[in-house]
């Protein structure tokens, strides 16, 4: 789904969003645009993950001088749930955009406890 928040178009990987992501992105837009830090809080599975980084996603599309976006989460299932929901939005963006649509470098980090064999 393809749709603007003013002038940022949103890339949205699924064919229906709900008021209330709606109304979120709104608000994490308008935060943006005033460069300040914004808290926001939405019930669980209302789809916060996928809505926050459509969003950021998009608005680095449109304004490219903005920095990297850090996602921080409690648990490594947290962690891979934003990755996961990160692969379906940056297929989602190269077939509408193309190639280009899927630049977006992410990064997974844990620690070597979670990560190390010995």
């Amino acid at each position: 789904m393809i749709f603007n928040i003013e002038e940022v178009t949103v890339y949205f990987p699924y064919p229906y969003i709900y008021k209330e992501q709606r109304d979120y992105m709104v608000e994490l837009k308008r935060s943006l645009d005033a460069k300040q830090h914004c808290m926001l809080e939405m019930p669980t599975g209302t789809g916060k993950t996928i809505t926050l980084l459509s969003l950021i996603t998009s608005y680095q599309l449109a304004h490219p001088e903005v920095p990297k976006l850090i996602y921080c989460t409690r648990t490594v299932p947290e962690m891979e749930k934003a990755l996961e929901e990160l692969r379906d939005l940056i297929k989602y963006r190269e077939s509408v955009l193309g190639p280009a649509g899927g630049k977006v470098l992410a990064l997974g980090l844990s620690s070597r406890r979670n990560m190390c064999i010995h």
